[in-house]
């Protein structure tokens, strides 16, 4: 028997111990919604679920590597068996590639002179692990009667942005790593939407903004609460809500 009744929302989220993902757990608890921190260290996933439950939130733990297929049929099978369904789905775990260090600082992504290993690994975690975790997860969401998938991407994602040698993403470094990954899930957030919409599963890419994190060595001007937001707009949208987009908070972002 299922923990939970069928109207009892369950959200799972990517590297949610901490970051815009715990940001975005916090406030989905706060939402009445059962949350499922999703951490590669079992460790600090509790850590993070106990300081949520202490808040009064209905948050567990789940060990989830989205590089690790093992590890994510293995969550796929705890969420069936204690929760029978998933609500939401955010794929937010992703890496730089680079490290704790800031965007100016990232030299090791200069197309030029990139370690292909270093693109492979990123492009592991942010693309292939979507995939993996989304395909996982799919059979659990389909038993919603109103399915969100969010995938978190950023800015650097747009081509349009990047490629503006006047816009604000000048200064930037380029990046054979990171910003394409991002690209390639947005490209694929419109693919699955596409797929998936006539199920009325809506999918949509989002960029939260240059938020306070680990990834950018805390360099960020928006709070992980103001990075969560939109996330979690896109998480509980109505049925009458978009697909195949994205968005940050000031609108869709282009492509």
């Amino acid at each position: 028997m299922n923990e939970h009744t069928t109207h009892q929302k369950i959200a799972l989220i990517t590297g949610a111990n901490k970051g815009i993902g715990r940001g975005a757990a916090e406030q989905l608890a706060a939402l009445g919604m059962t949350v499922l921190i999703g951490a590669r260290d079992p460790r600090r996933g509790e850590e993070a679920a106990a300081a949520l439950r202490a808040a009064g939130g209905d948050a567990h733990a789940v060990t989830l590597d989205v590089t690790d297929p093992a590890t994510i049929q293995e969550a796929a099978k705890q969420v069936e068996e204690r929760f029978g369904h998933l609500d939401v789905l955010i794929n937010n775990a992703g890496i730089t590639g680079s490290g704790q260090v800031s965007p100016e600082d990232a030299h090791d992504q200069v197309p030029s002179t990139v370690d292909l290993d270093m693109v492979r690994a990123v492009f592991e975690t942010n693309v292939f692990g979507v995939i993996a975790v989304t395909n996982a997860m799919l059979p659990l969401l389909r038993r919603s009667p109103a399915p969100r998938i969010v995938n978190v991407s950023s800015h650097a994602a747009s081509q349009t942005l990047m490629s503006n040698p006047d816009g604000p993403f000048a200064t930037l470094l380029p990046s054979a790593a990171y910003s394409p990954s991002k690209t390639a899930l947005t490209a694929l957030t419109v693919q699955y939407a596409n797929e998936l919409r006539k199920d009325g599963i809506l999918i949509n890419a989002v960029a939260p903004g240059y938020v306070d994190t680990d990834s950018n060595n805390h360099t960020g001007f928006l709070t992980v609460a103001q990075g969560a937001a939109v996330v979690v707009r896109l998480a509980t949208l109505g049925a009458d809500g978009p697909t195949a987009g994205f968005f940050s908070e000031d609108g869709p972002v282009p492509w």
